[in-house]
């Protein structure tokens, strides 16, 4: 087990830079602008569930060999980015099955659909790997009774404990804004269309963003 002090200190590490608007955040309120609020929160439901494979393979040492190679590194980063582009793509051609006429009558995607998508984005995010290499080490103690793998894999699930919490708060403030819009079919349409917008725009930064790490 981690000690209490290490796991409080990390905890507000960890929160300190998952309140921070960033690619996680954008990606969450474009889903919820496109697909309301059920969708907003099974797309962070996926990209937190996609922290526990990470965290595992990082703990456990394959993530440090994925961090250190350029390639493996741009290949999930371009990978991740175009299926962002493709999801934002989507959005903007279904943007009418977002009226709420037609959601009540039939559901744009299904449930396990929306959780796959956020599932996909967070595992090919390389830079999520790259942070627990470099962040996880930081707080472990190698004196300590429990295995270090162990008490990494502490720490990363209650960083996903602290993401799913904090993302979903801002899956409720776009779907109180999406609620607003939904009075009429037009600004619902270009709701969807700018949720669709910040996906594409959000694929196309992390596609030109460098390969550094």
């Amino acid at each position: 087990m981690v000690s209490l002090e290490s796991l409080a200190a990390f905890a507000v590490a960890a929160l300190v830079l998952i309140v921070i608007p960033g690619p996680a955040v954008l990606f969450s309120v474009g889903r919820t602008l496109a697909l309301g609020r059920r969708g907003g929160l099974l797309s962070v439901l996926g990209v937190t569930l996609a922290l526990i494979p990470i965290v595992i393979l990082v703990a456990f040492g394959v993530g440090a060999v994925i961090a250190q190679s350029i390639v493996l590194f741009t290949v999930l980063r371009v990978l991740g980015a175009l299926y962002l582009v493709y999801l934002g793509i989507q959005a903007i051609r279904h943007r009418k099955d977002s009226a709420p006429d037609v959601v009540a009558a039939r559901l744009p995607q299904s449930p396990a659909t929306q959780l796959r998508q956020g599932f996909v984005v967070g595992i090919t995010n390389p830079k999520t790997i790259a942070f627990f290499v470099a962040v996880l080490p930081q707080f472990v103690d190698i004196r300590a009774d429990a295995p270090v793998p162990l008490q990494m894999i502490e720490l990363g699930l209650v960083f996903a404990a602290i993401a799913l919490i904090s993302d979903s708060v801002w899956v409720f403030a776009a779907a109180a804004a999406r609620a607003w819009f939904a009075r009429s079919p037009k600004r619902i349409e270009t709701l969807t269309a700018t949720g669709g917008g910040m996906m594409i725009g959000l694929g196309g930064v992390l596609l030109v963003t460098g390969p550094q790490h």
